[in-house]
């Protein structure tokens, strides 16, 4: 038999588009010869609705779209699996609809809704509580035309055909200790579709993997995994990878990373490798006592006899197949590439503008928004039409148009600005590389020194106030030394006028280069780095960035990116002496290295200070001294506190680590925090003079004082 599954780039309340992409897999789907489709969560809608799915028109519409599907001539003589949210008994449910040549076979909703990290479905949703038990659900009008049906079974069934029986899991119900698909295997379900809305993390995917693998390893089984793919609307980049898996092996794996609208996998399988897999006497005990599911039945048979040989039989059925992992760094150069593009021709602007400092946090973000240009450039080389006609409608090229993108620098000259915002306190070394890297990469670049802006609201203020602000160099104190960078950091509106200067209508989108750790901080000027209108690198470490600009060096042949590697990060913002030269790190009082830690222990193992101190006594007590690590704990949690509501306009960013500060999603805390926590601290404190001393240095010292 042969199945389908598909990676859909779905857009929220999109319903026509969505529809459309929706046709064209199924079509794809029928012209493989397969018999079952499936595809993504909450596919008709977009998954990232949010409290769009709380209004009577989103229920309206996707009912609409669904009769255009049924009586579609791309549905007929096709099993399909859709995603849609239906309204039952008053009560929202996310589900799956299973169709077949004009009817609804089954509705089937969620039973365990992802409510942690990125996701709210509680908000929205409820989750089907009556396990193994289904209800009428009586259908609209709009699909009693369509079908002849007044009503349809609704809640946890499985559907039965001539020839096997395909049960549901739906995204987190895969990611639960007891999922869906272990009873359903155990009550003879041969074939598993997994629906899912889940999005890119750096270093993610292999769990995934694993957990389809093992959803078949024991059990037995066919895995037909569809995933949403691309921006739809937020923060998150849906990163497609559709699979199909047979007892515990993967056998199709689609792209993760992809500018196509729609993507699928197929495979020819063969049930009796199923049931021959089985065929154990443990299996068939626990089997024997399994709790029964409703059958839904449907007179057809997903095998067909195509086959005129033996031979043809063994050439079709899918093999195992080597998983396809991408390196974080090529997970940076492609998923945020990715985003920019879906969120660049939804927008539709003309382009985008990244200040270029000739840091390589700025120096990141523009090799990032290259990768998307290269992959347009390659998309359109393989006469992608979809593509080209974005290309070209971005680019600024008439209807009529013949311009095909594809050369990477050249279109990133059209659609690509940056610019270089010097001042006196600005170095030759930053002007220079931020000019080679433009070059490098093709963008319009302007230089733009900005002393006559400052001096202006420096003498302005000075003649309100009688007070003139100096550096700290010059003898100023902290708060006009802060004052005067921000004042460098707040000026730039070169986005609206650079088309106007090209002689182009329309506007840029401002790409913000703050990185997460910087972000985890406070180390940025509200409503300049927060300012910008969404950051391909808001939530990807400066350790990642490095590793990335390291391989962005070789893969692109960009060997201007050396530099930016060798050079020590700074802001620039203050004046350079023989014996002062401003450095990010020396003004955090922390490593990026450092930052990192405290982020993944804050977020992801969910600790406050004093139990971040208890581990990463055990993690750095070999060089630090448990004063000193007491010390660099208390300093983290006191300027990530004071800086907190900085996090309250963080631009919206690319989501890529599970320690993001995102405060408008990802990570829900206060904005108010007693900064300097008495309480905790002087546990710390406490514990810390008790500790011995194990660092090396102090072994050292100890052993020669022996010697």
């Amino acid at each position: 038999m042969d199945v389908l599954s598909c990676s859909l780039n779905q857009w929220s309340l999109d319903f026509q588009g969505n529809l459309d992409r929706i046709l064209t897999s199924i079509r794809i789907a029928k012209e493989r010869g397969a018999t079952l489709r499936v595809g993504p969560e909450l596919e008709v809608t977009g998954y990232g609705c949010q409290d769009h799915f709380l209004e009577g028109d989103t229920a309206l519409h996707s009912w609409e779209v669904l009769s255009k599907i049924l009586e579609s001539d791309e549905a007929q003589g096709i099993l399909c699996d859709i995603g849609m949210p239906v309204v039952h008994k008053n009560v929202i449910y996310n589900c799956r609809i299973v169709i077949y040549s004009g009817k609804i076979l089954l509705i089937r909703p969620k039973m365990w809704l992802a409510n942690d990290g990125n996701y709210r479905e509680l908000r929205w949703f409820t989750p089907w509580t009556k396990h193994r038990c289904t209800e009428d659900h009586y259908l609209p009008r709009i699909i009693h035309g369509v079908t002849g049906q007044t009503k349809v079974p609704f809640g946890d069934a499985v559907v039965s055909t001539v020839d096997t029986c395909i049960g549901i899991e739906l995204c987190e119900e895969l990611f639960t200790p007891a999922s869906p698909h272990i009873l359903m295997g155990l009550d003879g379900v041969e074939i598993f579709t997994n629906s899912s809305g889940s999005h890119h993390e750096l270093r993610k995917l292999y769990r995934r993997v694993e957990l389809i693998k093992e959803a078949t390893m024991k059990l037995g089984g066919i895995y037909l995994y569809a995933n949403q793919q691309g921006c739809d609307g937020d923060r998150l980049y849906y990163d497609g990878c559709a699979m199909i898996a047979v007892n515990g092996h993967i056998v199709a794996q689609g792209s993760q990373f992809s500018l196509q609208d729609v993507e699928v996998v197929s495979a020819t399988i063969d049930i009796e490798d199923v049931r021959a897999h089985r065929a154990t006497s443990s299996r068939s005990m626990q089997a024997a006592a399994a709790e029964r599911y409703q059958r839904v039945e449907v007179d057809f048979a997903l095998s067909g006899g195509k086959f005129s040989s033996l031979a043809d039989v063994e050439l079709a059925v899918g093999q195992q197949m080597e998983v396809r992992y991408h390196r974080p760094e090529e997970e940076i150069a492609l998923g945020p590439a990715c985003w920019l593009w879906d969120y660049l021709r939804r927008s539709r602007t003309q382009g985008y503008f990244v200040p270029l400092s000739g840091g390589i946090d700025s120096c990141a973000t523009s090799v990032i928004v290259y990768s998307m240009c290269r992959l347009v450039a390659e998309a359109a080389q393989r006469g992608d039409e979809h593509i080209i006609a974005d290309a070209r409608r971005i680019a600024g090229e008439p209807d009529e148009s013949t311009y095909i993108p594809t050369d990477a620098r050249e279109f990133c000259k059209r659609i690509f600005h940056t610019c270089y915002m010097g001042t006196e306190n600005s170095s030759t070394e930053t002007r220079g590389r931020a000019k080679e890297l433009s070059e490098a990469i093709g963008s319009y670049h302007v230089d733009l020194n900005m002393d006559s802006i400052v001096t202006a609201v420096r003498n302005l203020f000075t003649f309100v106030t009688g007070a003139k602000p100096q550096y700290r160099v010059h003898g100023g104190s902290a708060a006009e030394n802060l004052a005067l960078q921000n004042i460098q950091e707040s000026l730039y509106v070169t986005e609206r006028l650079l088309p106007w200067a090209r002689g182009r209508s329309g506007g840029l989108l401002v790409l913000g280069s703050a990185n997460v750790d910087e972000s985890l901080r406070g180390y940025f000027t509200k409503y300049d780095c927060s300012s910008a209108d969404v950051n391909p690198i808001g939530a990807i470490s400066k350790t990642d960035l490095k590793r990335f600009i390291a391989y962005a060096r070789d893969a692109f042949e960009l060997p201007v990116l050396e530099s930016f590697l060798d050079a020590v990060p700074t802001a620039e913002l203050e004046p350079i002496t023989e014996n002062y030269v401003q450095a990010d790190e020396a003004d955090m009082g922390m490593t990026y290295d450092e930052l990192s830690v405290f982020g993944r222990l804050r977020k992801v193992e969910k600790c406050g200070p004093y139990s971040m101190f208890t581990k990463l006594v055990h993690e750095w007590g070999s060089f630090l001294t448990p004063t000193q690590i007491a010390e660099k704990v208390k300093y983290f949690f006191f300027e990530h506190a004071r800086n907190r509501h900085k996090m309250t306009t963080l631009t919206p960013s690319y989501h890529a680590e599970q320690y993001s500060p995102d405060d408008n999603r990802f990570d829900l805390r206060p904005f108010l925090y007693p900064s300097r926590f008495p309480w905790q601290f002087k546990k710390i404190d406490q514990v810390a003079a008790t500790l011995p001393d194990r660092s090396s240095k102090h072994v050292d010292n100890v052993k020669a004082k022996t010697d």
